[in-house]
């Protein structure tokens, strides 16, 4: 095995801490708005004869799960993917050579 394609499985590609930063403040978003209670505590305006104070909390179920999953693409995209092959296999179990050097 040449040490051209040897992976160090000990080391950590950098990441973007930018992006990081972005994905934690789009997950703080959610929290911040649904522990200010006096911003949404009042009945008006009403919707389809719901209060505020409860079609509010249920639009931020579905705001929270879009903004958890940028925040998911946004981890994804920071930190790179790192191969976990060292170069004696193609990738796919079972195929590309033995722990001897051999073919199978």
């Amino acid at each position: 095995m040449s040490t051209d394609n040897a992976v160090d499985h000990d080391t950590v590609p950098p990441a973007n801490k930018g992006l990081l930063a972005v994905a934690a403040v789009l997950l703080a978003i959610p929290v911040i708005a649904l522990l200010w209670v006096s911003s949404y505590a009042k009945a008006e305006p009403k919707l389809g004869g719901f209060p505020f104070f409860i079609w509010y909390q249920f639009l931020w179920v579905f705001l929270c799960s879009g903004l958890t999953y940028t925040a998911y693409r946004l981890v994804l995209r920071a930190r790179p993917h790192r191969p976990m092959t060292d170069g004696r296999t193609d990738g796919l179990t079972g195929t590309g050579r033995d722990d001897l050097g051999g073919d199978r």
